[in-house]
C-alpha cells in the first residue's frame, strides 16, 4: 500500500498582497540595532525593536530607514511601544511600521507571538522580521543579517500556525552616508581604532585618486579584452558604454577652466565659513566680557 503524503499548503497573505518584494536596510538601522544590543542588561540574551520605513506604491520594494528599541521581557511593553512610535511619526510622518528586529538569538518559540503583535500595525501586509547574528557579524560577508516574512500554514487561522520564509535583504546607503562609512572603515587600520575628520580638500583629493584608480582598472580591462587575454563580457561592456556616453565631450582646456572655477568657489565658501565662525567666537567673548564687567560694577 502506497504511503499517503501529507500536503502542506502555504498561502503567502491574500491575493492583492502576495507579490514578491525586496527589502533594503539603511546602515543607520544596523548601527541602532547593534547599539541596542550592546546596551542591554546583563541577563538578556537578545533585544527586540520596531522597524520603520516606506513601501513603494506597488509594494514590491520595502525600504527600512529607522529602528526603535523596545522594552522586551518575554513580551513587548505596549505602552512604551505606542509612545515611541507616536513620537517618531511626529518627526517622520511618511514612515510607518514595517516589522521588527531581534539581535542575539534567531528564530525561537517566542518569535510567533512577537510577530503576531506587530501584524496588527502592518496589516494587510505581513510584518518583516530582521535578525542580526552578533557572532557572525565579523565572520561573514552579509554581517549575519537575515530577513523573514511569515505565511500561514494549512487551513487553520491560528496566529501561531505560520511559516517563516527568508526574503532578500541588503544594506543600501545614500551618497551622504558613504563618507561616514568610509571614515568608520578607515579606523580599522589604526591601533587605537579612531579616525579624524577630513577637510573638504582631503575629500576631493581622495575622490580624484579613487576615480583615477577606477579609470586605470577599466582601461586595463578593455586592453586585455582587445588583446584577447580576457574573455569579453557583454554586461560589463554595456555598463562601460553607458558610463562613457554620459560624459560630456569637452576639451582639456575647458575642463581645466571649469574645474578651477568650481575649486575657487569651494575655497571661497570655506573662507566665508571660517570668517563667520571667527566672528561668532569674537561676539561671544565680547558678550561674556560685557556681562562680567556689568556684574563687577
Amino acid at each position: 500500500m502506497a504511503n499517503k503524503l501529507d500536503t502542506l499548503t502555504v498561502n503567502f497573505a491574500s491575493a492583492p498582497f502576495q507579490r514578491a518584494f525586496n527589502t533594503s536596510l539603511s546602515p543607520v538601522v544596523l548601527f541602532s540595532i547593534l547599539d541596542h544590543y550592546l546596551r542591554r542588561n546583563d541577563p538578556q540574551t537578545k533585544v527586540v525593536g520596531a522597524l520603520l520605513g516606506v513601501r513603494s506604491p506597488d509594494a514590491t520594494e520595502v525600504e527600512i530607514r529607522n529602528a526603535i528599541p523596545l522594552i522586551y521581557d518575554g513580551e513587548v511593553d505596549k505602552e512604551h511601544y505606542q509612545n515611541m512610535v507616536e513620537l517618531h511619526q511626529r518627526v517622520n510622518p511618511e514612515e510607518s511600521i514595517l516589522g521588527w528586529y531581534t539581535a542575539g538569538q534567531g528564530l525561537t518559540a517566542a518569535t510567533t507571538a512577537v510577530h503576531g503583535f506587530f501584524a496588527e500595525d502592518v496589516a494587510p501586509f505581513q510584518p518583516i522580521q530582521v535578525t542580526v547574528d552578533v557572532d557572525a557579524l565579523f565572520k561573514s560577508s552579509d554581517m549575519g543579517l537575515r530577513a523573514y516574512a511569515s505565511a500561514p500554514v494549512g487551513f487553520a487561522s491560528k496566529s501561531g500556525d505560520c511559516l517563516f520564509l527568508p526574503i532578500p535583504c541588503e544594506v543600501k546607503y545614500l551618497d551622504a552616508e558613504r563618507s561616514g562609512l568610509d571614515m568608520l572603515a578607515s579606523a580599522k587600520s589604526n591601533e587605537n581604532r579612531t579616525a579624524s575628520l577630513m577637510s573638504d580638500m582631503d575629500h576631493i583629493e581622495i575622490t580624484i585618486s579613487k576615480l583615477q584608480e577606477m579609470l586605470e582598472r577599466i582601461s586595463q580591462y578593455v586592453d586585455s579584452v582587445v588583446d584577447g587575454k580576457v574573455a569579453p563580457n557583454n554586461a560589463i561592456g554595456r555598463y562601460i558604454m553607458d558610463t562613457v556616453s554620459v560624459v560630456p565631450k569637452i576639451d582639456s582646456s575647458s575642463f581645466e577652466k571649469m574645474f578651477n572655477s568650481h575649486l575657487q568657489d569651494l575655497l571661497m565658501v570655506v573662507y566665508l565659513a571660517n570668517m563667520t565662525r571667527t566672528q561668532l567666537a569674537v561676539a561671544e567673548r565680547l558678550q561674556l566680557l560685557a556681562a562680567t564687567t556689568s556684574t563687577t560694577n
